[in-house]
């Protein structure tokens, strides 16, 4: 199932999107993320405890992403077992099988940058990196299984990776069909499973890669 790279299919239906808030929204995290850095380290400078020897989240998105693609089935699989259980009515349920196949080459955002009034001159461009996963849905019994691409956005904050925004596309299980138009999926299934992820990296919860 993984014959196309994930970016083929999100670039062609992805060019007319507005993707170009990501400079401000980018600022906002980091913004954001420095604030909190400050409050940290405030409280630590007026408290007798010292801070916890962590480990942080890689540097590199390349490593980064190969440790979220291994978690990211689990991850997200949470995720939907929540939701089932808040929404008892449901009749069909998926699980994520499998995550992979990363790219980290960027897309052109196209013309017509966002300018605001406030500098992002030194604020740094988010990563963009392409994933699929494969997902299974049962209906009436059924099992039915589709792939899934995904374009993260992912910034580098002060405190550590954040999720800027993130689209999605579902590849038709019948021979044919084109993939559904790609939507903004950051509180999506594996939207929430990337930011949850991402949270645990940043307090040094996850396992380093063996």
């Amino acid at each position: 199932m993984y014959s196309f790279k994930p970016s083929q299919f999100l670039l062609v239906a992805c060019l007319g999107l507005q993707v170009n808030r990501l400079n401000v929204e980018s600022s906002n995290l980091q913004h954001s993320s420095l604030q909190h850095s400050s409050l940290q380290h405030s409280n630590l400078q007026h408290s007798n405890l010292q801070p916890a020897t962590l480990e942080t989240c890689p540097a590199d998105v390349e490593t980064l992403t190969s440790q979220l693609i291994r978690d990211l089935p689990s991850y997200a699989n949470r995720v939907i077992q929540r939701s089932r259980r808040l929404n008892r009515t449901v009749d069909s349920f998926s699980y994520v099988l499998v995550a992979g196949k990363p790219e980290f080459a960027p897309l052109s955002l196209g013309p017509g940058q966002y300018s605001s009034a406030a500098s992002v001159a030194d604020v740094e461009p988010p990563k963009q990196v392409f994933i699929t996963t494969l997902e299974r849905q049962y209906l009436r019994g059924k099992a039915i299984e589709s792939q899934h691409y995904h374009w993260l956005f992912l910034t580098q904050t002060p405190g550590g990776w954040r999720l800027a925004l993130m689209f999605s596309r579902i590849g038709s299980s019948s021979p044919g069909r084109p993939p559904t138009p790609p939507r903004e999926s950051s509180k999506g299934v594996i939207g929430q499973a990337v930011t949850i992820w991402l949270r645990d990296c940043r307090v040094g919860a996850i396992r380093p890669s063996s």
